[in-house]
């Protein structure tokens, strides 16, 4: 049915895209890379995960909706309008697969930005914030600390959000108030964001022996202190002072995965702790590789993030130094040399997060199979007893 369209049209979207990438077609645009016809085919999967998701809550019989829907129909809508107004674009003809955006010069830009700083601000945030506002009270086995926040939470980030993308270019040919107004949004945004953080953590108040015991509950924690450091940090990196350090540098890079895999990355494993055994009825196949993993990821994130931060920092220092005759003190290639060790940080950091995710996969696998004879095991327990009946 539709749901069996929507999860393969969205494989078929990312096996397209890879494709298309490796023989150079691309708009050239961040987040936007895909043409036209993926472009097309991402339309259409994405309006049926849209009824999907409307059908379903339509069909409720609570008739409250709790707060981690309507996160996902923000995230659903939000990207929706995102992905088409950025992706408007003429074809050269219809058998070329490319296409020429309908914007230019500082228009074009204006619109990838507010494109690409609300697809990480619904895409990235908004849908897993729902995850956080389901999942956590689950593991936690007690209530969200505050509903109200939680209201307050969505209707501050969904009316924010949508006015930040021009922080993306401070000191460009972009009018100095309309990245001025994005900035002072952009730090507005730090209060619904850090009400959203504490919200999440504060449900434990009252588990908090949770913590030492439960290495899924530790992946949720720390995914939330990862969500309050990027959202903190976005705010601050919208300045324009420290944007003119930090603009084209590895600190965003860092900023980027601060939020990616400190964030999206870790609430997802521990909601996928949480769902695979509830799903198959079971117990993971392993709890120390549940806290290997969680090791590796905390450690890996850290190490990626902090190489980040120090090789930004030490870029943007070193591109705006200057000689005694005004000249730039270091040329490109030495700034390049500079960044080795942290190049080379980031690396072991890196690979600490994917041997974890590696383990995860394996644990995951390994889950399903014990599951699987479980039943085997109960069914034949099952047919003895009626047959001794």
């Amino acid at each position: 049915g539709m749901a069996s369209f929507t999860f393969w049209g969205w494989m078929a979207i990312i096996i397209l895209a890879d494709i298309s990438y490796v023989l150079g077609y691309t708009q050239s645009r961040e987040y936007a890379e895909m043409e036209w016809p993926i472009d097309l085919l991402i339309e259409v999967v994405w309006v049926t995960y849209l009824i999907l998701f409307v059908g379903t809550i339509m069909r409720r019989k609570q008739p409250h909706i709790y707060v981690a829907n309507w996160f996902y129909l923000a995230f659903i809508l939000a990207t929706a309008l995102l992905h088409t107004f950025n992706n408007l674009a003429m074809p050269i003809d219809l058998f070329s697969m490319k296409s020429y955006s309908l914007f230019a010069g500082t228009q074009d830009a204006m619109t990838q930005w507010w494109y690409g700083h609300n697809a990480v601000g619904f895409f990235l945030t908004a849908a897993f914030l729902g995850m956080m506002y389901y999942f956590v009270p689950k593991q936690a086995g007690r209530p969200i600390y505050s509903y109200r926040l939680s209201i307050i939470h969505f209707w501050a980030l969904g009316f924010m959000y949508m006015w930040v993308g021009a922080h993306h270019l401070h000191w460009t040919a972009l009018p100095d108030w309309t990245s001025s107004l994005a900035a002072a949004f952009s730090i507005l945004l730090l209060m619904p964001s850090w009400g959203g953080m504490i919200n999440g953590i504060m449900t434990l108040s009252g588990a908090w022996d949770k913590l030492r015991t439960d290495p899924v509950m530790r992946f949720m924690i720390v995914a939330l202190s990862f969500y309050g450091m990027s959202t903190f940090e976005g705010p601050m990196m919208s300045l324009k002072e420290v944007n003119a350090l930090s603009h084209y540098t590895d600190w965003t890079v860092g900023h980027v995965h601060s939020g990616a895999l400190g964030w999206v990355a870790m609430i997802s494993f521990g909601s996928l702790y949480h769902m695979i055994p509830k799903l198959w009825d079971t117990k993971m196949y392993s709890q120390k590789l549940v806290e290997w993993h969680f090791w590796l990821a905390t450690i890996g994130i850290v190490l990626y993030i902090v190489a980040m931060w120090i090789s930004g920092i030490t870029q943007g220092l070193m591109w705006r130094s200057f000689d005694e005759f005004g000249n730039l003190q270091y040329s490109f290639a030495e700034s390049v040399a500079a960044m080795m060790p942290f190049y080379a940080m980031r690396a072991i950091g890196g690979m600490f997060f994917l041997t974890g995710a590696v383990l995860m996969l394996f644990n995951s696998l390994m889950t399903i199979r014990q599951a699987k004879r479980e039943n085997v095991v109960l069914e034949a327990k099952l047919a003895a007893k009626l047959a001794r009946a």
